[in-house]
């Protein structure tokens, strides 16, 4: 038995979900990001059950786009973390009845502390909806479930309207990939956009080696350095490198290690990027170039690290 029919039923339902609420949409959803953008606080997320977990997904949205915001279970809230909202936060309420006994508890709660509060509900005549100063429609004709009781279509309406305000809220902040990027170092965005080549560069204990240096010197030298090369000169003159690879070819070329010196094999004029230029901008050119060491400077043309691409 194939189940790709139901799959694709499933969707289209969804679908039709997320176009009934694009429909819906109006001038709440304007004052909701300019309530938001005069916001001093946070904004905080709450709702129960599968509607909380949606709320913890746009709270984690919002976060990782310029809007500060935290997600609270109104169980927890009503027991002592409501002290964790300032009367300055913006709270966003989600419940598909609109009518969730912990959100209206809460919702009492939020209006003496005189909280601004918004709600997103499928029902416009709900008692959260009512009592809430804006209100986001997220009524769908009907749920993906068969049985027509667990949400499906409404939670994927409830996630997508989240989304929006998010995405509203970046293009209000114009936030840019170089602000995104702050708040995830440890992705590839952050890393494209933030590690520079100085980050990550071996600075200390660089293998230079004078021009006259013995064969035997220079791979002692070479061993120490643990980096498979020995720059020929110092740091303000470098006259060269030499790597196993050379050393390799120059044994070939002249017949023994006794027959070359380090001068006839070094690589001349050795390529070199500045401490500040982006790891992702080195690692291209050196993958371009098909090379696995590159020698790093400062502002002042001084020999300052090396980095190896492996």
């Amino acid at each position: 038995m194939s189940y790709i029919q139901k799959a694709v039923d499933t969707i289209n339902i969804e679908i039709e979900g997320l176009q009934a609420v694009k429909n819906a949409i109006d001038s709440n959803f304007d004052k909701i990001v300019d309530a938001v953008m005069k916001c001093s606080g946070k904004v905080v997320i709450t709702g129960m059950g599968k509607s909380g977990l949606i709320g913890q997904k746009i709270a984690a949205t919002l976060s990782s786009t310029g809007t500060a915001s935290f997600f609270m279970h109104p169980g927890e809230a009503l027991h002592g973390d409501l002290g964790m909202i300032s009367p300055d936060d913006i709270v966003i309420l989600i419940s598909y009845s609109g009518e969730t006994e912990e959100l209206l508890v809460l919702l009492a709660a939020l209006e003496k502390q005189k909280n601004t509060t918004c709600s997103i509900t499928g029902n416009p005549e709900s008692t959260l909806a009512k009592n809430t100063l804006f209100h986001l429609n997220g009524h769908v004709p009907v749920e993906a479930c068969p049985l027509k009781l667990a949400p499906t279509a409404s939670t994927t309406a409830a996630l997508a309207l989240g989304d929006a305000l998010a995405m509203a809220l970046m293009y209000a902040r114009d936030f840019k990939a170089e602000d995104f990027a702050k708040f995830h170092p440890g992705g590839s965005l952050g890393r494209k956009l933030l590690v520079e080549v100085k980050d990550v560069m071996r600075r200390n204990d660089l293998p230079f080696v004078p021009e006259n240096i013995s064969n035997t010197d220079l791979l002692i030298k070479m061993s120490e350095g643990k980096l498979g090369l020995a720059i020929i000169g110092d740091s303000q003159n470098v006259k060269g490198v030499i790597t196993d690879g050379d050393l390799r070819r120059g044994i070939i070329k002249y017949g023994s290690f006794q027959n070359m010196s380090p001068v006839e094999v070094m690589s001349k004029n050795p390529k070199t990027v500045k401490e500040n230029q982006k790891l992702v901008e080195v690692e291209q050119m050196m993958k371009k170039e098909k090379i696995t060491t590159i020698l790093i400077e400062n502002n002042a043309g001084e020999i300052t690290g090396v980095f190896q691409l492996f």
